[in-house]
């Protein structure tokens, strides 16, 4: 164990003990949790909280995944195993969450993140059973925004028939993904994955934003889409890629997108996501926002971290720590 991890740890603990605002940080105790994880079903899905005025819950999509070098492109080996062995993780998979966030605002229900469906594996497409469980439907959704165009953000607004998976829908898209993975034909090359599955990615993008054409607004990042949600710019990982704060009174959330796949290689450890397409641009954004986050202690929403991805960041020597909030009943 380095001096790192020990000092990561004693951060934790600390952070753990005195913070609290609108989210409790911390994590649950696991001193009794012995039982192995499943994936067999049955848990919750959804998880509500409020941002001053603003009602917002999580809904989770399900999850997908991969080797853990494409989401820690520059990590050494030998580093990468002993990091995923001591957090207690496969050493040849890595599974990442997908949680989108419904806020209720102004009369209007705005999804931020469609999810992924069935774009990239089986286990997407939880999305709708969940709108189900807090009693919405997917017609209920006035207003989807994207924070970029990768399959696993947008798959869902297309059924299996290529209809419209959210019928009332109008969907904010940035405006340089649009002109850059829709408008052309895109170079994928930079993805640390298989010819195969670039191919099927851009085609994924182009056919899941299809039955939506005409409902689309194109945006750039650093706009208000409505007052209590407002854009930042964040590219790097693709070229228009933006991050959110839902903001309201005093009380702020920060919804970082793909500025990290999983909190142990992406914040604990500064190893750059392989998809990021300009991986110096992405990295500028990233320190930007996780300084930004920890600076001004706003709690922090990660597309990919483990369900509900809420938490905060922390400013260490090294850089930073992701900080798990307690869970709120």
């Amino acid at each position: 164990m380095n001096a790192f991890t020990l000092k990561r740890r004693a951060i934790m603990l600390s952070a753990v003990a005195g913070a609290s605002s609108l989210l409790v940080t911390g994590s649950s105790d696991g001193a009794h949790a012995q039982a192995t994880p499943t994936t067999t079903g049955g848990n919750a899905g959804h998880y509500r909280l409020r941002i001053g005025e603003i009602s917002a819950t999580v809904l989770s999509d399900g999850v997908i995944g991969g080797p853990p070098r494409v989401y820690a492109s520059d990590a050494p080996e030998a580093e990468l195993q002993d990091v995923l062995r001591q957090a207690f993780l496969p050493s040849d998979h890595l599974t990442l969450n997908l949680n989108t966030l419904l806020i209720e605002t102004g009369g209007r229900r705005i999804l931020i993140e469609a999810g992924a469906g069935a774009t990239m594996g089986p286990n997407g497409g939880r999305i709708f059973d969940n709108l189900a469980a807090i009693g919405l439907g997917a017609a209920d959704i006035d207003t989807i925004v994207i924070s970029h165009t990768h399959p696993d953000h947008v798959g869902n607004l297309r059924t299996a028939d290529g209809g419209k998976a959210f019928p009332r829908a109008t969907v904010f898209v940035p405006r340089a993904d649009f002109d850059f993975f829709v408008g052309t034909d895109p170079d994928l090359s930079y993805m640390p994955v298989p010819a195969e599955f670039r191919l099927r990615f851009a085609a994924a993008i182009k056919s899941s934003l299809e039955p939506v054409m005409n409902d689309i607004e194109l945006y750039d990042a650093g706009t208000e889409i409505v007052p209590g949600l407002a854009t930042i710019v964040a590219a790097g990982h693709t070229p228009g890629m933006a991050t959110f704060l839902v903001h309201s009174g005093n009380d702020q959330l920060l919804l970082t997108a793909d500025l990290a796949y999983h909190p142990i290689v992406n914040v604990d450890n500064p190893w750059r996501p392989g998809p990021d397409r300009d991986k110096d641009t992405a990295l500028s954004s990233r320190r930007r926002i996780f300084d930004r986050a920890a600076a001004d202690r706003i709690p922090v929403l990660g597309f990919h971290f483990p369900f509900p991805g809420l938490g905060r960041m922390l400013k260490t020597d090294g850089g930073y720590a992701w900080v798990p909030a307690n869970w709120q009943f």
